[in-house]
C-alpha cells in the first residue's frame, strides 16, 4: 500500500525525522490560510499523487507550456493561483502512463535553501536477507538513470537486525553521502530514526529523494515516498486510515477485498493462475506468442469457491480483456474448487470472449468433468505452452 507524501512526512515526523512545516489542502479556497500559517517568504506547492516525476510531469488541460506538478511560489497569492491551477486537473508524469491522474490534494510546504540533494532509501534486499540502506550523492535525480550511467555512485549498507545501526554503518553511510560537520552530526541521528520507521511500520520500501543538505549545514527531509507490506497491514490500523482509494485500480481495491494478488496490466488476455512462479510464467508465455497480459492474478492455494468466482468476475470486468486463460496446477488448490468457480462467475456475468483452461494436478478428472457438463463454450489445454497458443489464437480471431 502506498501513501501520499505529507502522510509520509508526517509519518517521519512522529519518529523524529527533520522535514519542513507543510499543510495539505483539498480545494483551492484552502490554500491562502495554508500558506499563512507557514513560515515563508518561500513556499513549494506539491501535487500529491501515488507517482514520481511530478515536477516534470505535465497537466493534460494546460498546454505543453503549463508548469509542472510540482511548483515554487514567492508570495501567498502566487501560491493561491498554483494551487487554483492544479487542483481537479490530471497530471501526466512517466510513473503515471498516458492517462495520468487527476490532482485532488496539494501539499504546500515552507521553501528551503539547498546546498546539495542526496538520495537516499531503505528496501529489503533479498540478497542477503537483510533490510538495506541505499545511497547516493546524486539525489533530485531518477535513480534508475544514476545506476545505468554511474553504478559506482550508488552505495548499499546492509543492517544487521540484531545489532541495528551500529556505529560503523552510520560511518559508512556517513562516508558515501559525504556528510561533514552538523550534516554528519544530523545524518547520525537520522540514519537510525529511518530505520525504525522502516521496521516497525513494516515498510516495504522508504524512499526519500531528495534528502538535501541545507546552506546552514543541516538536513532535511525534502521528499519522501513510502509503500507498506499488505501482509503486515493486520496490526497498523493507524497506516490503514491513510489509504487513498481514487489513487487505486477499481479491479485492484475488489480483488484486495477477497485476498487476491492481483496487478493490473496494459494488455489484452486475462490471466487466473494458482501461484506466483506460475503466474509470472504465464504472463510471459503469452507475450512469448506475440500478445500482452491484461492482469497478474494468483489465487492462491487455499482459495475457495467464492474467491475463485470473484476472480473471475474481476477479469471479465475489463473492458481491454478480448480473452481469458485459467492455468491451474493443482497441489493445495484443487482443480475441481476452480472449476466451480469459474462456472458460477460465467452463468452470474455470462461468457463474451474466448476462455481457455488448463487444469493439472489435484482432483483434475473432477474439475475437467465439471467444465466439460456445464454447457461453457471453453476451450481445453493440455499444457502450458498449448494453453497459451491457443488463447493467442482465439484472441487474433
Amino acid at each position: 500500500m502506498n501513501i501520499h507524501e505529507y502522510q509520509a512526512k508526517a509519518l517521519l515526523k512522529g519518529f523524529g525525522a527533520p522535514v519542513a512545516e507543510g499543510v495539505a489542502i483539498f480545494s483551492a479556497d484552502e490554500a491562502e490560510a495554508a500558506a499563512k500559517s507557514l513560515p515563508g517568504p518561500l513556499y513549494v506547492v506539491k501535487s500529491q499523487i501515488h507517482a514520481g516525476g511530478r515536477g516534470k510531469g505535465k497537466f493534460k488541460e494546460l498546454g505543453p507550456d503549463a508548469k509542472g506538478g510540482v511548483r515554487l511560489a514567492f508570495s501567498i497569492d502566487e501560491a493561491k493561483a498554483h494551487a487554483k491551477e492544479m487542483l481537479g486537473n490530471t497530471l501526466v508524469t512517466k510513473q503515471t502512463g498516458e492517462a495520468g491522474k487527476q490532482v485532488n490534494r496539494l501539499y504546500i510546504e515552507d521553501g528551503a535553501d539547498i546546498e546539495r540533494e542526496l538520495y537516499l532509501s531503505l528496501l529489503v534486499d533479498r540478497t542477503v536477507g537483510q533490510v538495506a540502506f541505499v545511497v547516493s550523492t546524486e539525489g533530485g535525480m531518477d535513480i534508475e538513470a544514476v545506476a545505468e550511467a554511474t553504478p559506482e555512485k550508488i552505495i548499499t549498507v546492509a543492517i544487521d537486525p540484531d545489532a541495528g545501526v551500529t556505529s560503523a554503518d552510520l560511518a559508512k553511510l556517513t562516508a558515501a553521502l559525504k556528510l561533514e560537520g552538523e550534516a554528519a552530526a544530523d545524518g547520525e541521528k537520522l540514519f537510525p530514526i529511518l530505520y525504525k520507521a522502516f521496521v516497525e511500520k513494516d515498510m516495504a520500501l522508504l524512499e526519500i529523494n531528495p534528502l538535501i543538505v541545507m546552506k546552514n549545514g543541516r538536513l532535511r527531509v525534502l521528499d519522501a515516498k513510502v509503500s507498506f507490506d499488505n501482509n503486515a497491514l493486520f496490526r497498523h490500523d493507524d497506516i490503514m486510515e491513510l489509504r487513498d482509494l481514487t489513487e487505486e485500480d477499481e479491479k485492484e481495491i475488489e480483488a484486495s477485498k477477497y485476498d487476491l494478488a492481483y496487478v493490473a496490466l496494459d494488455g489484452n488476455i486475462g490471466c487466473m493462475v494458482n501461484g506466483a512462479g506460475l503466474a509470472m510464467a504465464t504472463m510471459d508465455i503469452i507475450k512469448l506468442y506475440g500478445q500482452e497480459p491484461a492482469n497478474f492474478l494468483d489465487v492462491g492455494g487455499g482459495a475457495s469457491k467464492e474467491k475463485v468466482t470473484a476472480a473471475f468476475k474481476i477479469i471479465t470486468a475489463d473492458p481491454a480483456v478480448k480473452g481469458i486463460l485459467v492455468n491451474i496446477f493443482g497441489g493445495i488448490m484443487k482443480c475441481d474448487v476452480i472449476a466451480e468457480g469459474v462456472v458460477a462467475a460465467v452463468k452470474e456475468v455470462g461468457l463474451k470472449v474466448p476462455l481457455v483452461v488448463r487444469l493439472e494436478g489435484t482432483n483434475v478428472a473432477l474439475g475437467k468433468k465439471i467444465i466439460n457438463e456445464s454447457g461453457l463454450d471453453v476451450i481445453a489445454a493440455d499444457d502450458l505452452d498449448d494453453a497459451a497458443q491457443k488463447i493467442v489464437a482465439a484472441v487474433k480471431g
